[in-house]
């Protein structure tokens, strides 16, 4: 059966939610009818617009601006503060609601998730019919509006749901790709974010058709694992597998909250530093290395994206995990403020467990000249004779701990700094020059 995914989305959810909160109180303006916005005042760390009403975009007032600009655009603008206790509460009730036609809900923040139709489909005479049944319903019991994108996987479902809106419906089935998708501009494409559209606009891909239709390899060269998957998006590959609950947790990470929103690649370093040194350290404790690393980004109005990669090798090195994450967030990163940061490992293997190697890796045995062979011999005789141990090779004997309270010298140091400097502005995925580096 050909699975039919859903993406529901709240239309503006903070501003709605605000809207619909303040006309249950008595309000005798709704604040989706005139230019109003959510977002914190000109001194707080949070302030940016969070949401915005119809009119207020028709004002040029963009998600994500600071509040000053949104005023400058329009003197006369109302503003209100998020309250994200009553947001939590509202996305509560809303998922209940969904859940009471099928259980396979997948949330995936506090105003989207996927739901997998497929189950219930033969109940109504077609998905979109399905799909109207349950915008419909959310309007009329909870006062707000959704859009409800309808394909046969998440991807294109996610991509129809952006589709015009408020309070709408739209399919975005394979058959429709090349006279839906492909004309958009390649930065509506899901998980494109600001680096890798710049790149790929120097490469003359301009819209997602562009990049379907791309050289796959020559993708691939400027943007690695992650220019494959977003070929493989703009083509509408994609899962399908809604995920009703959470899978159980087999990793380990860390997530940190950050004090003032991070607007800079210089300012979320730091923030992935000492993330890879906790996880590291934890993957030490435990005796584990990690075969999977991922990057979670969460943004200022609550946007959670993340990013993952497999790692040549396990590894559990700090400055491994670190310059993952750092290439990671660059692929996906949109420009916009960043609120909360996270490494999460997984795929773990004891420590101990033997690696495979690759045919790099191996180093083929050379036959000994005669001199070694007697020094060998040598060698041999002595340890027999004094004990085993009595002589060992100088490149095996402990060595003294360098200078520094680090353990390295200062020429290690700037070495370790320039390949920082190196990867934080490339794509290198962490282990895979972990061998040229050792």
């Amino acid at each position: 059966m050909t699975p039919i995914i859903f993406h529901i989305d709240v239309n503006s959810a903070y501003l709605s939610w605000t809207a619909v909160e303040q006309l249950k109180n008595g309000a005798k303006v709704d604040l989706r009818e005139i230019p109003a916005i959510i977002g914190g005042d000109q001194k707080s760390r949070h302030g940016v617009v969070l949401a915005k009403s119809p009119a207020a975009k028709r004002y040029g007032i963009r998600t994500g601006e600071p509040v000053a600009n949104a005023f400058r655009k329009c003197p006369n603008l109302a503003m209100y503060p998020p309250d994200h206790k009553m947001y939590r509460e509202k996305s509560r009730r809303l998922m209940e609601y969904l859940r009471t036609f099928t259980k396979e809900i997948e949330q995936v923040s506090v105003d989207e998730c996927y739901m997998d139709f497929t189950s219930i489909a033969d109940h109504y005479s077609s998905p979109v019919e399905g799909a109207a049944v349950i915008k419909d319903g959310i309007r009329e019991r909870f006062g707000f509006t959704v859009n409800i994108g309808i394909s046969t996987n998440k991807l294109l479902a996610k991509m129809a749901s952006d589709f015009e809106k408020p309070d709408r419906i739209h399919t975005l089935f394979p058959d429709e790709i090349r006279e839906k998708m492909w004309p958009l501009p390649i930065g509506d494409l899901y998980m494109a974010g600001r680096s890798s559209v710049e790149t790929l606009k120097k490469l003359e891909i301009n819209t997602i058709g562009d990049l379907a239709q791309a050289d796959l390899k020559l993708v691939m060269l400027h943007l690695k694992s992650h220019g494959k998957m977003l070929w493989e998006f703009a083509n509408g590959i994609g899962g399908s597998v809604v995920q009703a609950e959470p899978e159980e947790a087999k990793g380990i990470g860390n997530s940190t909250t950050l004090s003032e929103d991070a607007a800079t690649v210089e300012e979320v370093q730091p923030v992935f530093r000492k993330l890879a040194e906790s996880v590291g350290n934890r993957l030490k404790k435990a005796g584990k290395r990690a075969g999977m690393v991922s990057m979670e980004i969460r943004y200022y109005d609550f946007r959670n994206v993340s990013h993952q990669v497999q790692l040549e090798k396990p590894s559990n090195d700090p400055e491994v995990l670190y310059r993952t994450a750092c290439s990671l967030f660059l692929e996906i990163w949109s420009g916009e403020p960043v609120r909360l940061l996270g490494i999460r490992t997984s795929k773990l293997a004891d420590e101990g467990e033997p690696e495979q190697l690759s045919i790099f890796d191996i180093e083929l045995p050379k036959e000994p000249d005669e001199k070694h062979k007697k020094l060998k011999k040598a060698m041999d005789e002595l340890n027999a004779r004094f004990g085993e141990g009595a002589v060992v090779k100088a490149s095996l004997m402990k060595k003294k701990k360098a200078d520094g309270p680090d353990g390295k010298t200062d020429g290690a140091k700037k070495k370790a700094a320039d390949r920082l400097q190196s990867s934080s502005g490339g794509t290198n995925r962490g282990g895979n020059n972990e061998r040229e580096r050792l």
